[in-house]
């Protein structure tokens, strides 16, 4: 298993989000620019999951301006924080929208 997310991109749009699961799980946002720009989760207080947190993206950004990528996951916390400390070894920092996240407390990966 890879620690990448490798699902293809999907753009944000209302029939995409109509169609995913009620599932918990995690998600990649990305801009039109193809940056990964947030990583998020679905959890337990996620009224219908994967769907209920990517339908609030949806309401705030219009339509097809973003696209994403998810996977169902019951383990979602550690899967969230899995992705953060990947994209922060790669990238120096977290995404620009992740501003609920602190960097300071997020764990990291080791370089072999």
């Amino acid at each position: 298993m890879t620690l990448r997310l490798e699902k293809e991109w999907m753009d944000l749009t209302a029939e995409a989000v109509g169609n995913l699961p009620a599932q918990l799980g995690v998600y990649e946002l990305s801009d039109a620019g193809g940056d990964i720009c947030y990583i998020g989760y679905a959890g337990g207080h996620s009224l219908f999951g994967l769907r209920s947190e990517l339908q609030r993206w949806l309401e705030r950004q219009p339509e097809g301006r973003m696209r994403f990528r998810y996977e169902v996951n019951m383990q979602y916390i550690s899967r969230h924080q899995e992705l953060l400390m990947l994209y922060v070894a790669d990238q120096g920092t977290l995404p620009a929208r992740n501003t609920d996240v602190n960097l300071e407390r997020l764990g990291r990966l080791a370089r072999s």
